[in-house]
């Protein structure tokens, strides 16, 4: 018997793929530290075909629309905020938002991500009108909007009969039950005005001991996953993200998946009328941000990443993960150095996320900040889905490399894996099987027209060739 059949033996491997047995948070340790890489790709790609078959896997032609860099929050990962008074700080107005929209919907488009920072001078009004123009000149088009953190500074500053309002990021000073009162009447507005379905933005790491360094101002992890409580008894679907790579452990990425499946296992038993329907990861990407000055952790060292040190401590109970002082005097060099995850870290951690997160219908490739080769590979490791044609993209490509590939290339990618591609809904219902002559990769006959770029053109959809020489425009060479 092999190491590896000895590991699938004790962790039942078998049963876990078939949908018999759950992996524990120590099993899923086990796995990333001791599964040899094909491995888990292997028997993450059966479950994915156990969930989603064998021959087909999707995308989804949205854009990623941000009304506003203006932010509150400092998170120490982020290149994109803007305190208000830059010059290069926005809002973007309702002709804007309208022309971005009838862009997506030109080249077949069906849902937009709309979201932006934690703007202090956005009244909730100000949101109704937005959601409620959109759907008057667009209904067709699904609005997957905003995030738990937009929510929960909504939560802070909005002025709503009834209840109290804070300073910006101090919601949190709300009674409990306050809160929640309050968060609830605004998801109950916003989905009035129009909003379909909330992304998992926001995300990144939920353990305390890595989310105070990395997302001052932010959202907690409770009100994050309060939001998203909430909306799904309100019957709002949601996605859920996770970002990787940084200053978190090995452990704290578990007990962030941990916390993801005990969240669905409660609208799943309680039989709330929405839940998480999809999970994506990627990891972080440092250049023009604070996080991404801080040294790197040298593999090769015979020294152990002092993230991995801190969440051991905590997860063992031996440090108070909410303590700064304590968690900085048991491990001082926790927080201050980033071991950045390689692609074949990634594909490890997207196996793993298909492994334990049982209770999620799909998981999605990050060919976006991966590129399309390793997004590609992805589908062997547990994903069903390569995400979105990307038309635009601002607050990922402010940080790093960000790839534009249009629907041809997604469909080709997709099929090259041995499948056959699908543009879908945001329930993953699809809505067009490419299985004829005239799918959008097989009408093309010049390749070289189709290659991945990676320059980001705010105002230019990915897929022109050149842009408007009379409109300025905004380029990110991501270097």
């Amino acid at each position: 018997m092999t190491r590896t059949d000895t590991l699938a033996q004790a962790l039942n491997i078998d049963a876990v793929v078939e949908g018999k047995a759950r992996l524990s948070f120590a099993d899923a340790l086990r796995l990333y530290h001791e599964a040899p890489l094909h491995d888990l790709g292997r028997w993450a790609n059966a479950v994915a075909e156990r969930i989603h078959g064998t021959e087909v896997r999707t995308y989804v032609i949205d854009r990623n629309i941000n009304y506003t860099n203006v932010c509150t929050a400092r998170c120490t990962f982020c290149a994109f905020k803007r305190r208000g008074d830059e010059d290069d700080a926005y809002t973007l107005d309702r002709e804007t938002l309208h022309r971005k929209i009838a862009e997506l919907v030109a080249i077949g488009g069906t849902q937009i991500l709309l979201q932006g920072g934690m703007n202090p001078d956005l009244p909730i009004e100000f949101y109704e009108e937005m959601l409620r123009a959109m759907k008057a000149d667009f209904p067709q088009v699904h609005i997957h909007g905003f995030s738990p953190p937009e929510i929960t500074e909504l939560v802070a500053i909005a002025e709503i009969d009834g209840f109290p309002t804070t300073a910006p990021r101090r919601s949190g000073e709300l009674p409990q039950d306050v809160w929640e009162a309050k968060c609830e009447a605004i998801i109950k507005r916003l989905m009035a005005a129009g909003l379909d379905s909330l992304p998992g933005g926001g995300g990144e790491i939920f353990a305390d001991h890595v989310r105070r360094r990395t997302g001052q101002g932010k959202a907690s992890a409770e009100h994050w996953l309060t939001v998203m409580r909430l909306c799904h008894k309100l019957g709002l679907h949601t996605s859920a993200t996770m970002m990787f790579g940084h200053i978190e452990g090995i452990a704290d990425r578990i007990d962030h998946m941990q916390r993801l499946r005990d969240a669905q296992d409660q609208a799943i038993n309680h039989n709330w009328p929405a839940r998480y329907v999809s999970f994506i990861s990627w990891p972080f990407q440092r250049e023009n941000t604070p996080l991404g000055r801080l040294p790197e952790y040298d593999v090769e060292s015979d020294e152990p990443f002092a993230g991995d040190v801190l969440a051991e401590k905590v997860y063992a109970g031996e440090v108070d993960g909410m303590a700064k002082a304590a968690c900085d005097a048991a491990v001082p060099e926790a927080g201050k150095i980033v071991r950045r995850a390689s692609a074949n870290e990634y594909l490890r951690m997207q196996a793993i996320s298909r492994l334990f997160l049982d209770n999620f219908h799909s998981i999605g490739s990050s060919w976006v900040t991966m590129g399309p080769k390793i997004g590609q590979m992805g589908l062997y490791f547990g994903a069903s889905d390569m995400g979105s044609v990307m038309m635009e993209e601002n607050v990922v490509s402010a940080a790093g490399t960000t790839y534009c590939l249009n629907e041809e290339v997604l469909c080709h990618l997709i099929r090259d894996a041995g499948y056959t591609p699908a543009q879908r809904d945001n329930r993953y219902n699809v809505i067009k099987l490419h299985n004829t002559n005239t799918a959008p990769d097989r009408k093309v006959t010049d390749w070289s027209q189709h290659r991945a770029k990676k320059l980001h053109i705010e105002s230019t959809p990915c897929d022109s060739n050149e842009p408007d020489n009379n409109t300025p425009i905004t380029l990110t060479i991501n270097r």
